[in-house]
Order: structure tokens, then sequence, then C-alpha cells
């Protein structure tokens, strides 16, 4: 196996962070990695916000609930998918801009900006640096466009500290390989096939100790629909992310 290979499948979530700075070196490696992926049309439909100051990783740190790590980490990537830039250089040459408010639009710039972000965590790792994403980006996404100061066709979509590790963790518990597999077409998934494929996940120890810790919770799927992902949660998020891509300028079509 290559030192890529290796890298890729012995990621693990970073939390806590040494001290040490990232060099400007070492950022311009990462952020080279970040915008040399795919994208659609060649169009990179992507921005990456990049935040060091200690002042404004404190003002972002409660739209993420105050993790440490959103304050601890040297380094804050945060992609955006972006179709602001591809319509200034569109305008400036007289070309019309208006095929770009929609949710097919967007649906390309998310893309785009997960394949630089994914691109940059890989190039991260390969470094020796730790990162883990924080899913609290789109929750407060209204609230993160203001302190971000982004314009109109501007959507965060991932937001990702990283920095030296503490330690490194052990790897978590995967489903298997086979279970997101489909050969020539989707194959959906039975209880039999379910519980097959959830087995080793189910009756690992480190599922024991989520349950221990959510008493009122049968089994994992449980501790997900109760406590980690909510209906409520989800609903009241998706309200707002909705509301906020109207009024940055997509889904105009809906």
């Amino acid at each position: 196996m290559n030192e890529t290979l290796q890298t890729i499948q012995n990621h693990v979530s970073v939390r806590q962070y040494t001290d040490k700075k990232i060099s400007e070196e070492m950022l311009q490696q990462i952020l080279k990695a970040a915008c040399s992926g795919s994208t659609m049309g060649n169009m990179q439909l992507f921005s990456i916000i990049v935040t060091e100051d200690e002042a404004m990783k404190r003002k972002m740190a409660p739209l993420h609930f105050n993790q440490p790590m959103a304050t601890q980490a040297p380094l804050i990537l945060t992609f955006c998918a972006d179709f602001n830039r591809f319509n200034r250089f569109c305008e400036f040459r007289d070309a019309e801009t208006e095929a770009y408010s929609n949710m097919q639009s967007y649906h390309w710039a998310v893309i785009d900006a997960l394949i630089a972000a994914q691109n940059a965590c890989v190039a991260a790792e390969s470094l020796g640096l730790g990162f883990c994403w924080l899913g609290t980006i789109t929750y407060n996404v209204d609230k993160f466009i203001e302190v971000l100061q982004l314009p109109k066709h501007v959507i965060p979509v991932a937001c990702i500290p990283m920095g030296y590790p503490v330690e490194k963790p052990a790897l978590t518990q995967k489903l298997p390989v086979e279970a997101m597999i489909h050969r020539e077409t989707y194959h959906d998934y039975d209880q039999a096939r379910i519980d097959a494929l959830y087995a080793e996940k189910e009756h690992s120890e480190e599922t024991a100790g989520i349950l221990r810790e959510n008493p009122d919770c049968e089994n994992l799927a449980q501790v997900f629909t109760k406590h980690r992902y909510t209906k409520n949660d989800n609903e009241a998020f998706a309200k707002v992310l909705m509301e906020t891509l109207k009024k940055q300028g997509f889904f105009a079509d809906l």
C-alpha cells in the first residue's frame, strides 16, 4: 500500500491540538492541494476563508457552540460554495448570469467546495496535521455569513480546524466497505443485510460506551434519532438554511 492510501485509510478526527503554529509554507501546500481538485466545468465554484487570528476565532466560537477545538486549533479553513466570483467574471464580460441562481448551480458549487475540502484534509494529514469537520457551520449558516462578510451567491458548507495533534486517537469503528458499495445498480437493504452490516459496530466496546452514556436508548440507532440529530433540530436548522439560501440568491427557481 502506498503512502497516499495509508494516509486516507488511517484517517481519524482530531479534536485536541498543540500550540505549535502551522507554517506559511505548509499552509500554502494545503491550499494548493485544495485548489487542485476536480470542479464543475473548471469553473472552480468555491472559496476558502483562512482563519488564524485569535480574535476572529473567538468571534466565531459561539456559533460553533463553543467547542474547544474552534479556538484551540491554530488554523481554521471554511470552505464556501461560491458562484459570486464566476458571476462577476461573466458580468464584467457582458455575459448573462441569470442561469446561476437555482438549485442546480448551488449543487455544483457545493460539490466543488467539498472536493476542495477533502483534498485539503488529505494534504493536511499527509503533512502530520490533524483536523475535525465542524457540522455547526450549516447549523448557524446565516450568522457565519455575517461574521465572514460573505456576499450573495456564497454559502459556507464546511469548516475544518487543523493543527498538530496532542495525540492521535484510535481508529473509529466503520461499517465494512461492502455496506456502501453497489455493483451496476442500487441494491436495497433488507433487515437481514442491515443486521449483518451493522453487527460489528453495534457490538463494539465503543457502542457499549455510548449506550452507557445514553441509558434511555436501547440501541445505537436510537442515540442518533433521540439525541444526536433529532427531528426538531434538523427541521429548525433546515428552515434557517433554506431561508438563507434564498437570501443569498440561490433557489430562485423555488
